[in-house]
C-alpha cells in the first residue's frame, strides 16, 4: 500500500479544539452589539435537514516550498497522502490555501509560479486566495496561472482602477457529497500595495476587507449556503491594520476563517465571537484540519487540530504522484541551479529573523556587490528580500537564487541626504522587531538609538570616505526597484530621479563572488543599535562586541550571569540581537 495509516487521531500530537455555537436559524431581529460590531438585522444560513459533518482542510504560507526537509517542513507530498487518504474515508472534505504560495523558491521561481500550480492540481485544492508574495511574478501572471488551474483564486477585496470590476471571483461555493453548500470567499492584505513591488499591483486596488466580508456573507447567505468560510491573507498580528481577528470581531456570519500571513501556527485555533480563527504556520511545517458538524436543530460544533512536520515525517509516505512532478521539476532545473559558483568556508546567514533585525555577512556582502557594480556612493536594501542562507561549502546559481528570488534588479537613485536618513528611520522603526524593511547598507555606516521616538532615531551616518552625511548634499544611492517605488513603506525614494538601472540583484551577486570569491566571512559593523552608556560606576565595565558574539557567548567569557547583564543594560530589549561594536556594561562577577 503507497500509504500508512495514520487518521487516527494521537491526542499527545494533535491538540483540539471544540467550539459549540447556538442556532443559525433565520430571524428578523436585531443582532446584538458585540466589540466593534454594528446592529445590524442578521440574515443567516440556511439550515440542513439532517445532521451532517465534513472537514476543512488547510494550509497556508507555503512560499514554494513543496519538498520535503529542505525547509524544515514536512514537503506537499506528504501534505497530499494525509488529505487524499482522509478523502478515502470520507469524501466531505475541503481543502483550502490561504496565500503565499506560489513564489519563494527556486521550484517556484524558475517556472513563475506554473511548478507550483501542477502539485497543487494533483492535490485537489478547492480553492486560494492570494498572500503579498504571489504578486510577486505581477498580477497578469496569476491571471495567465489561474487559466492552468482546477480551482478558483477568491478575493473580495481586489478592484481594477479603471473599471471598478473586482479582479478575482469574490467567492465561491462549494456542495460536498453530503450536501452541504458552503461559501468560500477571499480576503488580501492591503499591505501587498508595499508588501510586493508597487508596480506589480498598479492597476488595482485593495479594498477595505472588512466591508467586502459584509459585501460577501450577504451575497453567499442569499444563495442559501450552510456554512461560510473566509479565506483570509490578513494574519493575527496586532500591527497590521486589518486583520483576521477584526474581521470577526467586526462582521457577523462568517463560521470560519482560515489564515495566513502572519505565519502563525494556532494549535488550538482562536475563537472570537462566534467564529473560529485557524492557521497552519507557515512552509508546511503543519497541516491543519477541521471538522464540522451541522445539526439540524442548528447546532454547530467545530474541532480543530493540526498534523504537525514531526507527525507526519514518522507515520506518513509521500504521495508518489506529487513526488514524481518534484523530481521532474528538480531535474529540469538542475540545468541551471547545479552551475557552480563559488565556495564558502563559512555559513551565509540569511535567516528571517536574522536580516530583519540586523546586520549579517550575507547582507553585507550583498550590499558590497551592488556597490562594487555601481559606484554608487552608498546601497540601501531592505532585509526582507533576502530569503535564504548560504551554508559553508559549494555555493551553486540555485543556492543564490534561494537567497535573491524576486529577481529584482538594482536601480540607482539620485536622493537628498534628508532622503537618505529618512529612508534608514523608515527601516529601524521596529527595530528590535523583526521587520522586512530593515536596512542593509554599503558604502556608509550608520547608528541609531532604539529608545528614540520613530523619525528621531539615527544619530550618525558616515561614509567610506570618513564624510558625514549632508542632509542637503544630494548622493546616488544604489537600491532594489522595489524599494525605488517606495516598497516596504520606503517613501523617501519614491518618486526620485533614476540615474542608472542594473541587472537583476543574483546575477550581481553570482558575478561578485565568481570575481572576488567570499569577501565576507563575518559582519563589518555597518550598523549600530544603542546608545553610550551613560553612566559607569566603579563596579562596571565596558565590553565592546565582537563578531560572533551572542550575550550566551558573552556570559560564558565573562562569568557573569544573562540575567545579571540584561538588568545592567536596559537598552537591550531583545536578548537574541545585539550588534557588532554594541558597547554592553558588565559588572564584576560575584
Amino acid at each position: 500500500m503507497m500509504m500508512k495509516k495514520f487518521v487516527k487521531i494521537l491526542s499527545a500530537m494533535m491538540l483540539l479544539l471544540v467550539v459549540a455555537c447556538g442556532k443559525t436559524t433565520k430571524t428578523d431581529e436585531p443582532s446584538k452589539v458585540n466589540g466593534n460590531k454594528a446592529d445590524v438585522v442578521a440574515t443567516e444560513k440556511l439550515v440542513v435537514n439532517e445532521d451532517v459533518e465534513f472537514k476543512v482542510m488547510h494550509v497556508n504560507d507555503i512560499h514554494g516550498r513543496v519538498d520535503a526537509g529542505k525547509y524544515d517542513g514536512m514537503g506537499l507530498a506528504r501534505v497530499s497522502t494525509i488529505v487524499k487518504q482522509t478523502r478515502a474515508e470520507d469524501p466531505n472534505v475541503l481543502f483550502l490555501d490561504a496565500g503565499d504560495t506560489i513564489h519563494g523558491t527556486v521550484f517556484a521561481a524558475l517556472t513563475k509560479g506554473a511548478s507550483v500550480v501542477r502539485v497543487m492540481n494533483e492535490m485537489g485544492y478547492d480553492a486560494m486566495t492570494t498572500g503579498n508574495h504571489d504578486y510577486n511574478y505581477g498580477l497578469d501572471r496569476i491571471e495567465k496561472l489561474q487559466n492552468t488551474m482546477n480551482f478558483p483564486v477568491v478575493v473580495s477585496n481586489l478592484t481594477y482602477k479603471d473599471t471598478g470590476e473586482k479582479a478575482f471571483k469574490p467567492y465561491t461555493i462549494k456542495t460536498l457529497p453530503n450536501g452541504v453548500r458552503i461559501g468560500i470567499f477571499g480576503l488580501a492584505t492591503p499591505e501587498t500595495a508595499y508588501k510586493t513591488n508597487p508596480a506589480n499591483v498598479e492597476a488595482v486596488t485593495f479594498d477595505d476587507p472588512i466591508a467586502a466580508a459584509k459585501e460577501s456573507v450577504t451575497a453567499l447567505e442569499a444563495q442559501g449556503v450552510n456554512y461560510i468560510v473566509a479565506l483570509s491573507h490578513l494574519g493575527v498580528d496586532e500591527d497590521s491594520v486589518y486583520t483576521s481577528i477584526k474581521v470577526a470581531q467586526e462582521v457577523d456570519g462568517i463560521d470560519l476563517i482560515v489564515d495566513g500571513h502572519s505565519h502563525t501556527a494556532l494549535e488550538e485555533g482562536m475563537l472570537v465571537d462566534e467564529t473560529l480563527i485557524v492557521q497552519s504556520g507557515f512552509y508546511d511545517k503543519n497541516l491543519g484540519e477541521v471538522t464540522v458538524k451541522l445539526g439540524k436543530d442548528g447546532s454547530k460544533v467545530e474541532t480543530a487540530k493540526l498534523f504537525t512536520k514531526e507527525y507526519a515525517m514518522e507515520n506518513v509516505e509521500e504521495d508518489p504522484a506529487i513526488r514524481a512532478i518534484i523530481d521532474e521539476v528538480n531535474t529540469e532545473n538542475d540545468k541551471i541551479t547545479s552551475v557552480v559558483v563559488g565556495e564558502t568556508p563559512v555559513l551565509l546567514v540569511g535567516e528571517r529573523n536574522e536580516v530583519r533585525a540586523g546586520e549579517t555577512n550575507l547582507g553585507d556582502m550583498i550590499t558590497e556587490a551592488m556597490l562594487a557594480k555601481t559606484g554608487a556612493e552608498g546601497v540601501i536594501t531592505n532585509g526582507g528580500g533576502i530569503r535564504a542562507s548560504i551554508q559553508k561549502g559549494i555555493i551553486t546559481r540555485g543556492n543564490i537564487i534561494s537567497v535573491l528570488p524576486f529577481g529584482n534588479y538594482v536601480v540607482v537613485k539620485e536622493i537628498t541626504g534628508q532622503d537618505l536618513k529618512d529612508a534608514i528611520e523608515n527601516g529601524v522603526q521596529s527595530y528590535p522587531d523583526a521587520r522586512g524593511a530593515f536596512p542593509h547598507v554599503a558604502g556608509f555606516t550608520f547608528k541609531f538609538d532604539p529608545t528614540k521616538e520613530v523619525g528621531n532615531k539615527v544619530y550618525d551616518v558616515t561614509f567610506n570616505n570618513g564624510e558625514k552625511l549632508d542632509l542637503t548634499k544630494t548622493y546616488k544611492i544604489a537600491t532594489n526597484d522595489f524599494m525605488a517605488v517606495g516598497g516596504d513603506k520606503y517613501a523617501s525614494l519614491k518618486g526620485k530621479k533614476t540615474v542608472n538601472e542594473y541587472e537583476s540583484i543574483e546575477e550581481i551577486l553570482g558575478q561578485y563572488i565568481k570575481v572576488n570569491g567570499i569577501t565576507h566571512t563575518s559582519v563589518d559593523g555597518r550598523v549600530f543599535a544603542g546608545t553610550k552608556i551613560e553612566k559607569e560606576v566603579s563596579d562596571a565595565s565596558v565590553y565592546t562586541v565582537q563578531s560572533g558574539d551572542t550575550l550566551r557567548t558573552i556570559s560564558k567569557k565573562t562569568g557573569i550571569d544573562m540575567d545579571t547583564i540584561l538588568k545592567e543594560n536596559k537598552k537591550i530589549t531583545n536578548p537574541d540581537i545585539i550588534f557588532v561594536g554594541e558597547k554592553i556594561a558588565l559588572p564584576k562577577a560575584n
